[in-house]
């Protein structure tokens, strides 16, 4: 029986691996804006670091898909993102929202709804925490993704662009 709960900021090393996990999937291409090269690069501290701030408070938030073993399997990470700033991409933003990032589930556990469980677990964090709404971006490309968005309640929002891996799309999930 899996579960799905918030990373501890004293579980950097399983922040890690998961990690360095997804950005092995076949699709992280079409998924992150990081190479394995890259994460398997960063010191310790960053990942102490990491790990540290997005276990606790309002700004950031790691959830993880544990499994009866207590590995992790499957990652949703929730970054708050306020009215008039602007995001990662450099676009505006023009209501508080959560930003979904870092979605990754093993692909022996996947089909089962999983990740819709963690991804309601980062909607309902964002919620607690003022959010509006609920959005991400997906590739053009990872049909998978998009099945997976849909079955958590997001739909287009008409927004598309040439981001840094290539065409994306926003999908959003309103939250009032």
């Amino acid at each position: 029986m899996e579960t799905v709960r918030r990373a501890r900021a004293d579980e950097w090393e399983a922040t890690r691996a998961i990690r360095l996990a997804s950005l092995q999937d076949p699709l992280a291409h079409q998924a992150f804006l990081e190479s394995y090269a890259a994460a398997a690069a960063r010191p310790d501290e960053f990942w102490r670091r990491r790990a540290a701030a997005s276990a606790t408070g309002g700004a950031v938030a790691h959830y993880v898909v544990v499994d009866g073993a207590e590995r992790w399997v499957g990652s949703v990470t929730g970054l708050v993102e306020d009215a008039g700033s602007t995001d990662f991409e450099g676009r505006a933003v023009r209501q508080r929202q959560v930003h979904i990032v870092g979605v990754w589930l093993h692909p022996d556990h996947r089909g089962r709804g999983l990740i819709q469980r963690a991804i309601d677990a980062v909607v309902g964090w964002g919620r607690a925490h003022g959010a509006e709404r609920a959005r991400l971006y997906v590739h053009a490309d990872n049909a998978r993704a998009r099945a997976a968005y849909a079955k958590a309640g997001f739909v287009a929002s008409g927004a598309v662009f040439e981001g840094s891996i290539g065409r994306e799309e926003e999908l959003v999930r309103e939250l009032r």
